[in-house]
């Protein structure tokens, strides 16, 4: 049985049947026959269908914003703006994927010589709960401009979102099994890896989960693309500016109350400005405010899950027991609900948990570097590699060092890390491989053929 449960009251909101074997086979062959009409669609057609998925996005982003937090915990300003970023996407690629996927004429001795883009067929989408609308239409609208129909598998926490999405689709009315939703159980996804319908894989969720699939997906030879997790860095220098980088650093470690594989998880701060830096950071994040996600003046909600909760809380412990120090936090509030307060630890080193592994919630680890070798060097110890961030007045420095010396995928200079259409998004080492976004991600599910005409 597959369960929503409310973060924020404990309660289950509903109890959903997860699809027989005989349902996500008809589901898989339908979007066997959606491919050839749909990828044979012009870019216009296409694009017209995706526009109105963005006009029904903005026509009902308070009631999307709402199921995120009533089956995540998201604060519904939050929710807003992530459907706002979902519309957004759809009317990029609608607006932008004949170019990207134009073919490239390349001077040979052939008569014609060029590459084509042309698209594979079904694309399996395996989504987390964090994003529940945004991971799947940041993967979703590029491959279904490129000519590719969809299949959902979402996090089985959010199957409200999940079917909601595909409902969506179904209003515009998108052609029939172009996008649909899988609601199965974990176990079954090997299955329909395996199946000859579904053409390649992508994945966003955590590096254990990535591996797996990636796995599945290599012992029947299918392109994957994973976004996993993030440790992300950022690295302080003695001549940024203290407010500006405080106050970028908590943004970016609460947004979504902690749960973003980009949130900032390590703030690397040279020793001579670590002092102002720290009470900054545990002022600034005192102030926020905890509460429940439908409330609009809440910053944090709830974490999604109590066993998330209990695993962010255990991080925390066994960072204090190594010896890292409590600034502010730490502790389970009682009542109902997963909720866990903003909390900063300091004197956080290699080898603690603050540091090694991924923080998925409102704890910020303070680290100091006693200059800027020792911070890039502390930055880059990580097996990691999503997002990074630095911060000083000296931009010419900062972005020799974001370009040249920071082991990321994202690396932005006196900013926080953010995910943009335009842009290509995705880590290296165990943040995963692949690209989402910009022209990059919407070729990774395409058959770049040579054609070469005597």
């Amino acid at each position: 049985m597959i369960a929503s449960v409310n973060p924020t009251t404990g309660q289950t909101i509903r109890t959903y049947q997860p699809f027989s074997n005989e349902e996500v086979e008809t589901r898989l062959q339908q979007a066997e026959q959606a491919f050839p009409n749909w990828c044979q669609l012009s870019f216009l057609e296409r694009g017209k269908i995706l526009h109105r998925v963005a006009a029904k996005l903005r026509e009902r982003q308070q009631e999307y914003a709402r199921l995120m937090a009533e089956e995540m915990g998201k604060p519904v300003r939050q929710g807003r703006a992530e459907i706002e970023k979902c519309a957004w996407v759809c009317e990029y690629y609608a607006d932008h994927a004949s170019k990207f996927l134009k073919p490239e004429f390349v001077d040979t001795e052939w008569t014609r010589s060029y590459v084509a883009f042309q698209p594979l067929g079904p694309i399996l989408a395996v989504m987390p709960w964090n994003f529940p609308f945004w991971q799947v239409f940041r993967a979703a609208a590029p491959a279904l401009m490129a000519g590719n129909p969809v299949l959902l598998k979402h996090a089985s926490n959010v199957p409200g979102c999940a079917l909601a999405i595909e409902s969506l689709f179904q209003e515009v009315e998108a052609p029939e099994g172009v996008f649909q939703t899988l609601l199965i159980e974990g176990q079954d996804l090997a299955s329909v890896i395996a199946h000859p319908t579904v053409r390649a894989v992508t994945l966003t969720g955590s590096t254990p989960a990535g591996q797996a699939v990636a796995a599945q997906a290599g012992q029947v030879l299918k392109k994957t693309v994973v976004e996993l997790g993030g440790s992300d860095p950022y690295v302080v220098l003695e001549d940024a500016d203290v407010d500006l980088a405080a106050e970028t650093c908590v943004a970016a470690r609460l947004i979504n109350t902690g749960q973003s594989c980009i949130a900032a998880k390590r703030f690397i701060v040279v020793a001579s400005i670590r002092k102002a830096f720290e009470e900054r950071v545990v002022e600034l994040m005192r102030a926020k405010k905890m509460g429940n996600p439908l409330y609009e003046s809440t910053e944090l909600g709830p974490l999604a899950r109590q066993d998330l909760r209990d695993r962010l809380h255990d991080q925390v412990i066994r960072s204090l027991q190594a010896g890292a120090r409590l600034l502010l936090g730490g502790t389970i509030p009682e009542g109902p609900g997963a909720f866990y307060p903003p909390t900063v630890l300091t004197d956080v080193k290699p080898g603690m948990a603050a540091f090694e592994e991924e923080t998925f919630g409102p704890v910020a680890a303070i680290v100091e570097a006693q200059d800027e070798e020792e911070a890039i060097a502390l930055a880059n110890r990580s097996p990691f590699g999503l997002g990074a961030a630095v911060f000083t007045r000296d931009r010419e420095r900062g972005e020799q060092i974001a370009r040249e010396r920071l082991e990321a995928g994202l690396c932005f200079v006196n900013a926080f890390v953010q995910s943009d259409p335009r842009l290509p998004f995705g880590g290296i080492k165990q943040s995963g491989y692949g690209r989402e976004l910009g022209v990059f991600g919407i070729r990774e599910f395409v058959n770049i053929k040579t054609v070469c005409v005597a």
